[in-house]
């Protein structure tokens, strides 16, 4: 009894290590935070699948219907030469379909698109997402230097005819939405006061064009993404202005600011040094989930100015009711932003001292 003893305590004792194992990577707040991101790409792929499904009409139903009215083919022999045509069995039910993408979607693969037969969803991605990335991402650094640097000048200046002018500026470009700016742009300067030629501006690059690191190429995508690129700058400079001047007029009025002063120290090193520093905290979270919500670009922005990026082959999707192309598209962008969130969360504490991520 004696010799078996150890034996029979081992078992208890691997369970206790095991539970130990997991009690700690649960208090981890690292792997808590991972754990809640994988959880809600889940749970909106899981909403995503079911809610493209509850849509009105299908992709097979609308060829079948081309079919009748272009050919005035029987509904069954519409419905063959269709079933032939998209690789999706529709009659199949719904949650082995949902458990086929969720298989699918664990190796990686985002399935196949059902309009264009044989081509990979990601393959679709990975051609129209760059387009959108340099559009967007140069839109929101460039919204973001101006708005930190005008919302600066406003809180410095605070109450002078310099603010109130920015400021109601700020408020109207805040308020106005960037599809009417895209349109007013269009009106103004391409048809009204022809400044720009609106009509060859249209798309991503001009054609006949070879991509490459060359000038003519990279004069050629700034000239089609001229409009799009003004357009996000506009409606977005507005609230970087107002946010950081809120926050530089609340960091003006920190005890160490004025401590500071009582030292002695410059106007200059007191506002690069303790003002802009910590007044720009606060903008960090925003703009890393701005970063996110730059995978998804504008739907309506790159619809009208026929731009070819996400939002287009969107548009695209849903019109034809291309399941895995939406899927996909909306896929990336909900997981950019988790990712986004997550990054912002981690990287806060080693940014700003005086918070400390608990381990």
């Amino acid at each position: 009894m004696v010799a078996a003893s150890p034996t029979l305590a081992k078992p208890a004792d691997a369970r206790a290590s095991l539970f130990e194992g997991w009690r700690a990577l649960a208090d981890n707040y690292v792997a808590r935070r991972i754990g809640k991101a994988v959880l809600t790409i889940w749970a909106v792929a899981t909403m995503t699948f079911f809610l493209v499904r509850l849509m009105p009409g299908n992709p097979v139903e609308q060829f079948i219907g081309q079919l009748i009215a272009q050919y005035q083919l029987p509904y069954a022999e519409a419905r063959d030469q269709a079933a032939s045509l998209f690789a999706i069995d529709l009659d199949q039910p719904v949650y082995l379909q949902y458990f086929s993408f969720l298989g699918k979607l664990a190796q990686g693969d985002l399935g196949t698109s059902i309009k264009s037969q044989g081509v990979k969803v990601t393959s679709i991605i990975v051609a129209f997402l760059p387009w959108t990335l340099f559009c967007v991402g140069i839109s929101l650094f460039i919204s973001f230097g101006l708005g930190i640097i005008l919302g600066a000048l406003m809180a410095y200046w605070r109450g002078s005819v310099l603010d109130y002018s920015l400021t109601t500026f700020g408020s109207l470009l805040h308020s106005i939405p960037n599809y009417l700016i895209a349109m007013i742009l269009i009106i103004f300067l391409g048809v009204r006061w022809e400044l720009l030629p609106v009509v060859k501006m249209r798309g991503s690059m001009s054609p006949g064009i070879q991509p490459g690191f060359t000038l003519v190429f990279v004069l050629d995508v700034l000239f089609h993404a001229a409009l799009p690129i003004l357009t996000y700058v506009v409606t977005t400079v507005g609230t970087w202005m107002l946010t950081m001047k809120a926050s530089t007029t609340a960091t003006l009025e920190e005890d160490y600011v004025n401590f500071a002063r009582a030292k002695g120290l410059t106007d200059g090193r007191i506002r690069t040094a303790y003002v802009g520093r910590n007044a720009i905290l606060p903008l960090f979270t925003q703009l890393t989930l701005s970063i996110g919500f730059v995978f998804g670009g504008s739907v309506l922005i790159e619809s009208i100015f026929v731009y070819r990026g996400i939002g287009t082959i969107l548009v695209s999707a849903v019109s034809g009711r291309d399941y895995p192309v939406m899927q996909g598209c909306f896929l990336i962008t909900t997981a950019s932003v988790v990712f986004a969130n997550l990054l912002a969360d981690l990287l806060y504490g080693y940014v700003d001292p005086r918070v400390r991520v608990g381990q």
